[in-house]
């Protein structure tokens, strides 16, 4: 049986990116960030089999080719990226364009992410119910894997909620074992270089 660490992908990076934000770090790129060694510090003590990745893999659009074919790049870079610090990537979802509104009222387009965490919560219970699976490490602030979660709980599988500081789940604190808070001052540890 082995300690899993599951992180959902775009919700992980999203929680990253906001705090490079609030920082003033602008246009990180996670093509040279040291995703091994924040994981590696936040969960020091616990020693993981598995480091799985999911995210939902880009498609290029004509109505918003050039848009895409930026994304896709990027996700290719952060998959390379991932791949050397011994990361397993599992593309799940899709991702849809929508017309949404800035701050400002203005039309934007936006890209949202979308059955990663159904992939996750599959793969947590199937791990589970195969005797593969000992402790399940959630790199997730997504609610929607409460359930799966729950019945990981029936199964006596030790869950762990890793999330951030700034911003914890309460539903996934009071669902899991224990939670792990990654503190800001790590994240930024773990930057590397950014872009001008």
């Amino acid at each position: 049986m082995e300690n899993i660490l599951f992180i959902d992908g775009r919700n992980f990076i999203s929680k990253i990116e906001s705090i490079f934000n609030s920082n003033n770090r602008k246009n990180v790129d996670l093509s040279i960030y040291d995703f091994a060694g924040l994981f590696n510090k936040a969960i020091s003590e616990i020693k993981v089999d598995r480091k799985i990745f999911y995210i939902s893999k880009l498609i290029k659009h004509e109505e918003t080719k050039e848009k895409s074919e930026e994304l896709i790049l990027k996700q290719r870079n952060l998959k390379n990226n991932l791949e050397k610090q011994g990361f397993e990537i599992i593309f799940a979802g899709r991702v849809r364009a929508n017309i949404g509104r800035c701050p400002k009222g203005h039309e934007t387009l936006v890209f949202r992410e979308k059955g990663v965490d159904v992939k996750i919560a599959v793969d947590m219970i199937t791990f589970a119910c195969d005797k593969k699976l000992k402790t399940a490490i959630i790199a997730s602030s997504d609610s929607d894997l409460q359930p799966a979660i729950k019945e990981l709980e029936k199964r006596e599988i030790e869950r762990i909620y890793l999330g951030f500081e700034n911003m914890p789940n309460k539903g996934l604190t009071f669902t899991t074992n224990r939670t792990i808070l990654i503190r800001n001052s790590e994240v930024l540890e773990f930057l590397g270089k950014t872009l001008i």
